[in-house]
């Protein structure tokens, strides 16, 4: 897939061809007119070394609508389903149910959606989900011990919900407060209202509170944003995916008081005082929810595009092409996470209700990476 570069303030930024535009928003149905499978192997000329992926395994099959993934310290891994509200453990390739959590209200794009491990685990025996409630998104810390959840408490509550645009990822930065990305809720005001956690990314402890540090005290460290669902950090740099509307989705470079521009802006669009992403695709390619940052790139699932894209960045910056990986092989990709091992989980979505499963979906794949 070639890339055709566009100006920004200054700066090259990479403009990722698709052969149609999306004529829907958020995590629509593809379409038949999608690219071709990109090379398996990603080449950054002047960037990190050549990288390439390989589906090993399948760690674990008839998952439904796995969506928040997130490791424990014993190296397994906790999932949450989006539908049922049930979080599973996965381990030595087993998969067992841990507890349901309380108030799930499904919807097209809502539900149990992200899930965080308190980093003073298991000393702090807690783990983070974010949750549509039916009237609003929450964020609650619940007790995991023993194999078990229990003692479930909301501390945020009062974020924007609507059938779609819910954000939901959670993600606990290297300072140890609790990072979570939101949506607009269908309503576009909300990114620009500073009284609105609607279109934000969230900086919070881990009772629900202001970060100490974060801009005028709010919750919110920045906001202009239409649809977060990938957060990732690399070193103290956070990175986040964001859908587009029918044009532009985003992978962004987050800086803590900036405004990303919708809905005034999709994609690179030069505006004063607004932050433009360092890459974009048509929404047909892309449609990205999870991130995760391994070897100098950036990981990103695509649910729409059906791929895994490897975007190489170091300080704060794209250095090169954006390359696909697994295009149509998987269907709508949801997740990736880095596991201990080095390796990258990565889950499916096609029996979300916008995808076609196969037997054995959904799933999560195992991706060892080389150079």
């Amino acid at each position: 897939m070639s890339g055709t570069k566009v100006r920004r303030r200054g700066q090259a930024a990479v403009v990722v061809a698709a052969l149609a535009l999306a004529t829907g928003c958020s995590e629509a149905t593809p379409s038949s007119s999608g690219s071709a499978s990109a090379p398996s192997t990603a080449s950054t000329a002047g960037g990190p070394a050549t990288v390439k992926l390989v589906v090993a395994s399948t760690v674990a099959t008839g998952l439904e609508v796995p969506w928040g993934l997130a490791f424990l310290p014993d190296k397994s891994a906790l999932v949450a389903e989006r539908d049922s509200g049930k979080i599973k453990r996965i381990a030595g390739g087993q998969v067992s149910e841990v507890g349901t959590v309380d108030g799930v209200k499904s919807s097209s794009e809502g539900g149990l959606l992200g899930l965080a491990v308190d980093p003073g685990y298991p000393g702090k025996p807690y783990i983070y989900a974010c949750f549509s409630a039916g009237d609003d998104n929450r964020i609650a810390r619940i007790t995991y011990q023993d194999g078990k959840l229990s003692g479930q408490q909301v501390i945020l509550e009062g974020i924007p919900e609507s059938p779609i645009h819910n954000g939901g990822r959670l993600r606990f930065g290297p300072d140890g407060f609790l990072y979570a990305g939101t949506g607009d809720g269908s309503d576009r005001p909300n990114s620009q209202d500073d009284d609105s956690l609607g279109g934000k990314i969230l900086r919070i402890t881990t009772d629900g509170k202001a970060a100490p540090g974060n801009p005028d005290g709010r919750v919110w460290i920045t906001k202009g944003h239409r649809n977060v669902q990938g957060l990732a950090f690399d070193g103290k740099q956070l990175y986040a995916a964001e859908f587009g509307q029918n044009t532009w989705d985003e992978l962004n470079v987050i800086t803590p008081g900036s405004n990303y521009g919708w809905p005034a802006a999709e994609g690179i669009s030069n505006l004063d005082g607004m932050t433009d992403p360092i890459a974009q695709w048509h929404t047909v390619d892309a449609s990205p929810s999870g991130i995760a940052i391994v070897k100098g790139y950036v990981f990103m699932a695509s649910l729409r595009g059906e791929r895994l894209w490897a975007i190489p960045v170091a300080d704060g910056k794209r250095v090169g092409e954006p390359q696909a990986f697994f295009t149509k092989q998987y269907g709508r990709l949801r997740t990736v996470e880095a596991a201990p091992d080095g390796s990258l989980w990565v889950t499916t979505s096609n029996t979300d209700g916008r995808g076609q499963p196969h037997d054995g979906d959904d799933r999560i794949l195992r991706v060892t990476l080389s150079s």
